[in-house]
């Protein structure tokens, strides 16, 4: 005789694949500690040649270009490396033990300032530069590669790119609130102290090293797949990408993101030190991005909601209805409207920030279903490459506006002077906002992601039943 079961008895099942809290936060710290260090660099390197180092803006403009040419190769080069990483620790989880050091030393140099001349200056700031550069990707590019294989679980990603977010935004509002403040600290008073932006970026680094032994510690590579256990030729890593177009797509908006991200943070001192004759709201301002965690801790129930497509659209928009309103505060010198354009403005990029990586793991997905290749390493390379040439492009586009409008370090700006660091922290950023904007439109994955998954788990299992 059957026996009735009764909801007591049912025992709830958890959802496959989900990675343990304290590993979630340790994951979460890779982020961190690279906005920590990268996050300095990226919104003061070039206030620190102008203005400390005593280089032009024309020529660090040069310097940013030239140094895309080396993101050019290092990010996929990187990439293939991964896919060809075989070892006790994994496919992407050794590269944070192997490089975090190399590339804390270089986040220290490329803020020191020898006694050189303008062209020992010049190599000086090349080299260290390109350096730290090349080995950002290679503790970078890691934590997007390993997170297809931290878990299967489209939700779990979710979560673990939005904690991974959060702690990433947390660690961009820390240094760039306190940056200015600890200089000073460190250098007698003065923001344009060489003492105190080299021992402030010593400090920085130090606390890196730590973080990254810890996220090496306690972080896990599960999922593996016929695939994943051996290494990929490159001309078979490469057929990942043919016809992947939400791959395309998300390196496109990751490109175009970026380039008016890093316009507006690295001209945002400029513009409060120059425009607004109050240089204290620049660590104001950049520390309100706190803000953003807001849009962050709810993206996961958004992209439940909506999906991943139409919330990363709606933070976009947010994103330029902020330059918007920023536009109008310059013109009217309105503190208040500044900040209030500025708080609109990072709770659209809360939204964005956090599924660039969700989405590009879902593009590892989409190249094994379409194609048959899983090629996490050089499908992913492809974010840090298109967010450091959109950093670059950015940097490229500062220098060179800043110089041909006729900005002078350290003196009162001219009119046309004033006109272009208005022009880098508002209209450029607003153009590279509208256009990920739209193209978001051509990306379709949201709904075909069941499909694509189910087809995914079936292969995987009668490819791990065939070994």
């Amino acid at each position: 005789m059957d026996q009735k079961v009764s909801n007591s008895d049912v025992v709830p099942q958890k959802p496959k694949n989900m990675v343990p809290w304290n590993e979630r936060f340790s994951y979460s710290l890779s982020d961190f500690a690279c906005n920590l260090s990268f996050q300095m660099v990226g919104t003061y390197l070039m206030i620190f040649y102008t203005d400390t180092f005593g280089i032009s803006a024309a020529a660090v403009g040069t310097l940013f270009f030239v140094a895309r040419f080396f993101d050019a190769v290092d990010g996929p080069i990187w990439g293939i490396l991964i896919d060809h990483t075989h070892t006790k620790f994994g496919k992407s989880r050794p590269y944070w033990l192997w490089f975090s050091i190399p590339f804390a030393i270089f986040c220290v140099l490329v803020f020191t300032t020898p006694n050189l001349g303008l062209t020992g200056k010049l190599i000086w700031a090349y080299i260290t530069y390109i350096g730290v550069d090349v080995l950002y990707s290679a503790v970078n590019i890691p934590i997007t590669s390993i997170l297809p294989s931290l878990t299967s679980n489209p939700q779990e990603r979710v979560v673990l790119s939005t904690i991974r977010q959060f702690m990433g935004t947390a660690g961009a509002a820390i240094i760039t609130g306190i940056t200015l403040t600890m200089v000073a600290k460190f250098g007698g008073g003065s923001t344009t102290s060489a003492r105190g932006w080299f021992v402030w970026a010593l400090i920085v680094a130090i606390i890196v090293v730590i973080l990254f032994a810890i996220v090496f510690k306690n972080t896990k590579e599960r999922v593996q797949t016929k695939s994943s256990r051996k290494s990929i030729p490159i001309k078979k890593s490469l057929k990942a990408l043919r016809r992947n177009w939400p791959w395309v797509i998300i390196i496109f908006i990751n490109f175009i993101y970026w380039l008016g991200m890093q316009t507006r943070s690295q001209v945002t001192v400029y513009f409060f030190k120059y425009n607004m004759h109050n240089m204290g709201l620049a660590s104001l301002v950049l520390s309100l991005q706190f803000v953003s965690l807001i849009a962050v801790v709810l993206t996961p129930l958004t992209a439940r909601l909506i999906g991943k497509r139409n919330t990363m659209l709606g933070g976009m928009i947010l994103a330029c209805v902020g330059q918007l309103l920023l536009g109008l505060g310059a013109a009217h010198l309105s503190v208040p409207i500044i900040i209030g354009a500025t708080l609109v403005g990072y709770i659209g990029t809360g939204f964005v920030s956090g599924l660039i990586a969700v989405m590009l793991a879902d593009a590892v997905d989409y190249g094994e279903w379409k194609n048959g290749v899983r090629a996490e390493g050089i499908v992913t390379s492809f974010s840090s490459f298109s967010a450091k040439l959109g950093m670059g492009f950015g940097g490229v586009i500062t220098g060179w506006i800043l110089s041909a409008t006729g900005y002078a370090a350290n003196h009162a700006q001219n009119a046309t002077a004033l006109h272009g660091i208005e022009l880098n922290y508002i209209w450029v950023p607003l153009i590279g906002f509208a256009l990920s904007g739209l193209a978001l439109a051509f990306y379709k994955v949201d709904g075909i992601e069941k499909q694509m998954l189910s087809d995914l788990s079936v292969k995987h299992e009668r490819e791990n039943a065939e070994d």
